[in-house]
């Protein structure tokens, strides 16, 4: 990770790890906690999965009912909640992201692994400015400035994969999302070009899922896997739908969409037989614009 700013997302859910685990080994209920820190029992479980900011007070009071007593135990947690509480660079877009897809990008700015499977969309990571623009403007409720405002983190978001340590992303694309002219053919034939770009990049791997597949395992829709490098977190699902998200983080959840993407992995053209299928749609594309 390149910073706690970047990783505030997931440090706010380590904390609430650590949290949660203290408490269950002194067999104390969210009920008990809550009260303890003149709160509610809604309040221990947004803090424990990590969906609000700590104070420290809270912290320190839930500490002393949990048994911490070691001073160098007490301040390598306490620490942690200034590195929770800062702001990633996409909060200064918060007024153009939906607060339930913030999270989103927090988690995905600090993931080790990216695995997403996408069925009308190019994915946000590998999507152009042309073809940004274009999705964007299918809002037609927005004005001009706010288009420009969701293409600007919209591309910011983008750096994630050339940064230092970036994450390993691998996405598997439905071939309805290359056939659907997002924009007409001034924004795919970049789009496209941009893919192949995109494919040599060793830290991205683009799989194609064609249409001679026919039904398989991922008719459910589009989806996101998140893996992170610290081992107390676990994995986490994203799915998105018109109004809202869902983040999925139980075992047997994450394990069934990780069957899933297993699949489609194999159903899909290879990476080198996806390029070349690219490189096809590239030259049809060219045909079509003259």
């Amino acid at each position: 990770m390149d910073g706690a700013g970047d990783s505030s997302t997931v440090r706010r859910i380590l904390l609430g790890t650590v949290l949660r685990k203290l408490r269950e080994a002194q067999g104390v209920s969210m009920k008990e906690a809550g009260y303890h820190i003149r709160g509610t029992e809604s309040k221990i479980s947004r803090m424990e999965t990590g969906k609000v900011s700590f104070k420290e007070r809270d912290v320190a009071d839930l500490l002393t009912l949990y048994g911490v007593t070691d001073d160098k135990e007490r301040e390598q947690i306490l620490n942690l909640v200034n590195e929770a509480n800062s702001l990633g660079w996409w909060h200064t877009y918060s007024e153009s992201l939906p607060n339930w897809f913030e999270a989103f990008v927090g988690l995905e700015t600090a993931a080790s692994i990216v695995r997403t499977y996408e069925v009308q969309y190019i994915p946000g990571l590998l999507q152009c400015p042309e073809y940004v623009r274009s999705v964007v403007r299918a809002n037609r409720s927005l004005s001009q400035d706010e288009v420009d405002r969701r293409v600007e983190v919209r591309v910011r978001r983008q750096d994630v994969l050339n940064r230092p340590g970036a994450p390993v992303f691998w996405a598997v694309l439905d071939e309805a999302a290359l056939r659907r002219p997002m924009g007409g053919v001034e924004s795919m034939q970049p789009q496209i070009e941009y893919l192949i770009e995109k494919a040599d990049q060793p830290n991205v791997t683009i799989q194609l899922l064609p249409f001679s597949v026919g039904a398989h395992a991922a008719e459910g829709g589009a989806f996101a896997m998140l893996r992170f490098a610290e081992q107390e977190l676990p994995d986490v699902v994203y799915l998105e739908h018109l109004t809202g998200a869902q983040y999925l983080d139980r075992p047997e959840d994450v394990e069934q969409y990780a069957r899933v993407m297993d699949r489609i992995s194999v159903d899909a053209l290879t990476p080198e037989d996806t390029l070349n299928a690219l490189k096809q749609f590239a030259m049809l594309s060219t045909r079509r614009s003259r």
